[in-house]
């Protein structure tokens, strides 16, 4: 699984968070919890196992969004492919055991009519949206007991 190279918006984002896999692992994969400590996620629902070719819908940043996984591997890597109104989205989460904790690199790409209007207004939205969604992740697993 890759983002699409030809979609007008593309980042990749990577932090070292101060936490064991298995935690960080756990709060990206219960997508159902993602309201909880996700500011810009107001609703989230997996429809069935977390498995390749399962859906969930959730909303986000006030956009209805239906996604597929399409990689699940623990501890490893998960992905999903996304469709909103005028945009598709491939996003990829990778995880790696270092010293000091856990590197996450998140890398998305978003095509559509959408994303060229994003581009206009702020060419750098997918790059501090990324950013953003790893510091919040960093904060959140860092301050679980």
């Amino acid at each position: 699984m890759k983002i699409d190279s030809s979609a007008v918006l593309q980042a990749e984002k990577e932090i070292l968070i101060s936490a064991p896999i298995e935690k960080v692992w756990a709060e990206i994969t219960h997508i159902d919890q993602w309201p909880q400590w996700q500011p810009d996620v107001t609703s989230a629902q997996v429809d069935g196992a977390l498995a390749a070719g399962a859906q969930f819908h959730w909303k986000a940043k006030g956009l209805n969004i239906i996604s597929t996984l399409q990689a699940v591997e623990p501890m490893q890597r998960i992905g999903w492919t996304g469709n909103s109104i005028g945009m598709h989205a491939v996003h990829i989460w990778t995880f790696e055991t270092r010293e000091g904790g856990t590197y996450v690199k998140t890398e998305e790409s978003l095509s559509g009519w959408f994303p060229w209007i994003l581009k206009r207004f702020d060419p750098k939205f997918l790059e501090k949206s990324l950013q953003n969604s790893l510091q919040v992740l960093k904060t959140h697993v860092e301050g679980l007991s």
